[in-house]
């Protein structure tokens, strides 16, 4: 092996001591003896997980119509019943090591034994358990090629070499065993952040007595929290003093002076809508600029406005304080709406106020207060007498509704079912013929 690389060299050495190692085991009493146990153990656990598992199964299945906590804990529960063969096995070899071992004083095969029924077990929880997309990719190429690594016994010598390799970048040196742990335990905390980001939201807004705005800040506020507490915790783990982040904070107050003074304006301008509650989720609001939507999602850094046609506006959150905004609380709130109409000269103006607002209040929208619908005589015109009915209905009279529209028809079969006529413009055409004296 002289003259060949360094990584061959060690290659080569390692597959000498294994097979002097499974030389042994295979020429040794002792070693026969353990590989037996580990067949009775893994005998035994394949007849007690026959046996268990039903009883287990219909222990932990809950009826269909149960869907509180406990039922859900149960349900949760009963996907774990694959992994019992392969930790019954475990255990049974774990039982039968301690006899081993006062035997022979040597247990190096059924330890082995062991480490591949945890190999099992994590290579069937990935495949057959895990159903969340992110989850199951990283057991399958992170889990598993570590339990692979500790069930052959290479996993300490791998840790070994990774903690002896270290990278520098300037002043700061770390080892590749660190950076692997910060991406095992960062990829695990941002599950972990997810996940409670959005049972926290959900709980959030089941909370109904709060305003719309405090179940935004709440649950804005739990989202801080969660990754904050997640950035901590990681950096912990990655050995990285917090006491060196002062430097990184100085710089990004710098930033936040200069470069990302908008952004710090939009998040603390969205901060004090959602104390406020001036404007919310579900609010129709039109500003200055002649934007005009509802409000269907609020960030840190901006509103997300919905126009009737389906367009979504970005308005910064500092907008809505620095300029002037029209909300008409499109979220239950009684707003007046007025539809014009005319009639004849030769009609009885005294009868129209009655017939139109006993025909208007007949709309299921229209409402009795705070005022019911008032017809009123707005003026002469070219061709017949103005009139104006106002009117008052929950929400905006566009989009899903078209309040007017509605108004404008019961007005017309109104007027037609009492013989009122409906003027259109008359024009008078004289002749003169200019041959008369």
């Amino acid at each position: 092996m002289d003259g060949q690389p360094e990584i061959i060299t060690a290659a080569l050495g390692y597959l000498e001591q294994g097979w002097t190692l499974a030389e042994s085991w295979l020429l040794s009493p002792a070693a026969w003896s353990q590989f037996a146990l580990l067949i009775v153990a893994y005998v035994m656990a394949v007849m007690a997980a026959r046996m268990l598992r039903p009883k287990i199964a219909a222990l932990l299945t809950p009826e269909e119509t149960q869907k509180n906590i406990l039922a859900n804990g149960r349900r949760w529960l009963l996907a774990f019943l694959p992994l019992m063969l392969p930790l019954l096995a475990y255990v049974f070899t774990a039982i039968g090591e301690s006899v081993v071992r006062s035997l022979f004083d040597s247990g190096a095969v059924i330890a082995f034994g062991k480490r591949v029924f945890l190999f099992l077990a994590a290579r069937i929880l990935v495949k057959e358990i895990l159903r969340d997309p992110f989850l199951k990719l990283l057991g399958r190429y992170v889990l598993i090629p570590v339990m692979a690594l500790y069930a052959v016994g290479l996993l300490d010598l791998v840790s070994a070499k990774l903690a002896e390799s270290v990278v520098t970048l300037g002043n700061i040196s770390f080892s590749l065993m660190s950076i692997v742990r910060g991406l095992i335990a960062g990829s695990i905390l941002f599950w972990l952040g997810c996940w409670s980001n959005e049972q926290s939201s959900a709980f959030i807004e089941k909370q109904q007595e709060m305003r719309p705005a405090t179940r935004t800040l709440a649950a804005k506020t739990a989202e801080l929290m969660i990754f904050g507490i997640a950035f901590l915790v990681l950096m912990n783990v990655m050995g990285i003093s917090l006491t060196s982040l002062a430097v990184i904070g100085g710089a990004i107050g710098v930033g936040l002076g200069f470069g990302l003074q908008k952004i710090a304006s939009n998040f603390i301008s969205g901060v004090i809508l959602l104390v406020e509650g001036q404007a919310t989720v579900g609010d129709f609001v039109e500003l200055d600029g002649g934007e005009a939507g509802k409000i269907v999602k609020m960030t840190a850094r901006a509103a997300i406005l919905e126009t009737f046609d389906g367009r979504w506006i970005v308005v910064p959150n500092e907008d809505f304080i620095t300029t002037r905004v029209v909300n008409y609380s499109d979220s239950g709130s009684a707003n007046r709406y007025e539809a014009p109409f005319s009639v004849s000269y030769d009609t009885d103006i005294n009868l129209v106020p009655a017939i139109i607002e006993a025909a208007v209040a007949t709309h299921p929208k229209v409402l009795n207060a705070p005022e019911p619908p008032d017809c009123e005589l707005r003026g002469f015109g070219d061709s017949g007498v103005d009139f104006a009915v106002e009117f008052w209905v929950n929400g905006l009279d566009d989009g899903e509704n078209k309040f007017t529209s509605d108004v404008l028809f019961l007005i017309w079969n109104a007027l037609k079912e009492n013989g009122i006529e409906i003027p259109y413009p008359h024009r008078v055409v004289e002749l003169h013929d200019k041959r008369k004296p």
